[in-house]
């Protein structure tokens, strides 16, 4: 999960306390100090904001911005895996090319001699390509490349989901505790290891993988809290 993190970023405003405490810096009080703030004060509107929850400090957030992700941020580099650290550079790349921070500032920046352009810039030049690749897709999710499974048509917000149906989804995301599943709404659904499969599970990667298409059954609705618990018993 920690490399798939890291690959990938977290929604700062969707993201569980069990997902954020995989975040380089976060633990897992943290954690839940962020999800609390969240729940009081509303979604985060920039990284920024982060410090201003309790006992998050300068330390954790220069570990943990980078893997933080804003979509709609005030701060367009807040949906990318540029860190905070790097957003000046990224302005003065901006103000000395005349394009605004946008995709089209890294075609255009492409388009140059990469080790002079670093040079003026004062950046190494692979942090520079690295920078251009997050500004090239922002809030970018390499899981989007991977082939897409029609999902049921119907379900089409939380609400419509109850217990007992039984649907189709991509799993998106696996961690030790079970397999998230995408089902074609805003929260994904969590199938535990224990209902991974009618035998004992010790390694969900033995039974499932990211992009694979599944089966599931939906066990519960939690509307406040939005979560989805699933199950794949009995249905391979």
């Amino acid at each position: 999960v920690e490399a798939c993190v890291k690959e990938v970023g977290v929604d700062l405003n969707t993201a569980s306390p069990a997902l954020l405490s995989y975040v380089a810096g976060i633990t897992a009080s943290l954690a839940q100090a962020i999800v609390d703030w969240r729940e009081k004060h509303g979604a985060f509107r920039s990284r920024q904001q982060l410090l201003a929850v309790p006992r998050l400090g300068p330390r954790a957030f220069e570990q943990a911005a980078g893997f933080l992700r804003i979509p709609g941020a005030d701060e367009p580099l807040d949906n990318t895996s540029v860190h905070p650290e790097s957003y000046a550079k990224v302005n003065a790349l901006a103000s000395l090319l005349k394009v605004p921070v946008s995709p089209e500032l890294s075609d255009r920046a492409r388009g140059l001699d990469l080790a002079q352009l670093s040079g003026q810039l004062g950046l190494g030049q692979y942090t520079l390509s690295d920078i251009l690749d997050a500004l090239a897709r922002p809030g970018r999710d390499p899981r989007d490349d991977l082939p897409q499974v029609e999902l049921d048509q119907e379900i089409l917000d939380i609400k419509d989901l109850k217990p007992g149906m039984v649907i189709r989804g991509v799993v998106r995301n696996v961690a030790d505790f079970g397999a998230f599943v995408d089902l074609g709404l805003h929260q994904d659904g969590l199938v535990h290891v224990s209902e991974l499969a009618d035998r004992f599970v010790k390694d969900p990667l033995a039974v499932v993988r990211i992009g694979q298409a599944v089966t599931v059954r939906v066990l519960s609705v939690d509307l406040e809290r939005k979560r989805i618990a699933l199950s794949m018993k009995g249905l391979a």
